[in-house]
């Protein structure tokens, strides 16, 4: 049976978390064995303003809106785990944000247009140094994610996201639930937000490469403002690749695959168990359960 729906996921601390079209689930695993579920109806901007569902502008508006939800799971994920007495508050969600927003405006935004200039004395085309500079981008961003790989609580945590993975392709598939079905399946995605940043690595250096090199404030502000456009420019490639099998689109896409590999493990029983639970509980009502068509 094909699903009528698209539902995604995130690898969270000893669980993961899955989006469906109405509801929001983590599945984590306690201390103790038992899986614990935390479970809440989404509530999109998007349905108090329609228009902000536009392709090019729902990119943005889904990015902002997982990582709410994505620091909540996260934060319900360490408590229930034991590693975290209380959960964030709304205030300490959205200063996580701007935090994390900051560091990652100095990191890929700050020092690599910084360094171009020292390419300068010997170029200066602005296209010329705006791909450098996207390069540079790039390569800091595949340096952070092999580094955070060969973290051992990090890898944990890619087993998961590899559980999440693998439980989503088998519902694409059409196939039953069982764990065993589950562990058949591949831990890559093309929905991926490991591939979602790829691609929008990949979009700034052809949208930058045109914008001449003005003074270094001005580069990091265009830079900033661009953003947006540039997520939802990633985001209906990543849409439209997650449903295409054309031979162009999977080739397009397959380095953001490849870095998979780099970003997802191969889980336990255990682990794809919670991926499952969590799964089932977004699972749209109309929807019959796979085992029972196959029957």
């Amino acid at each position: 049976m094909k699903p009528k729906v698209n539902i995604g996921g995130q690898a969270v601390i000893e669980g993961v978390m899955m989006r469906g079209p109405e509801l929001i689930a983590t599945a984590v695993r306690e201390p103790s064995g038992s899986i614990v579920v935390q479970k809440e109806v989404i509530k999109s901007i998007t349905q108090k303003y329609p228009f902000l569902k536009k392709p090019l502008v729902r990119g943005f508006i889904a990015l902002l809106e997982s990582l709410v939800y994505g620091l909540k799971a996260l934060s319900f994920s360490a408590q229930a785990a034991g590693e975290e007495g209380e959960a964030l508050t709304t205030r300490e969600i959205i200063m996580t944000m701007l935090l994390s927003f900051g560091l990652a405006i100095i990191l890929f935004v700050i020092i690599p247009t910084y360094a171009a200039k020292f390419l300068h004395s010997t170029a200066t085309e602005p296209w010329l140094l705006n791909i450098f500079e996207g390069v540079l981008r790039l390569a800091i961003f595949i340096g952070y994610v092999v580094a955070i790989s060969r973290m051992k609580d990090i890898q944990r945590v890619f087993q998961y996201h590899g559980a999440e993975h693998k439980t989503i392709n088998a519902y694409e598939a059409g196939v039953p639930l069982e764990v065993a079905r589950v562990q058949t399946f591949s831990t890559i995605h093309p929905r991926c937000g490991t591939n979602f940043l790829l691609i929008v690595m990949v979009v700034s250096i052809f949208m930058f490469a045109f914008l001449g090199w003005p003074d270094l404030w001005l580069r990091i502000v265009s830079r900033i403002v661009l953003l947006p456009l540039i997520a939802g420019i990633a985001y209906e490639i990543i849409r439209y690749a997650g449903r295409s099998e054309k031979k162009w689109v999977a080739a397009a896409i397959a380095p953001g695959l490849w870095l998979q590999k780099l970003t997802t493990r191969q889980p336990s029983d255990d682990q794809v168990e919670v991926a499952i639970r969590a799964f089932e509980e977004v699972r749209p009502l109309e929807e019959p359960e796979l085992n029972e068509v196959e029957q």
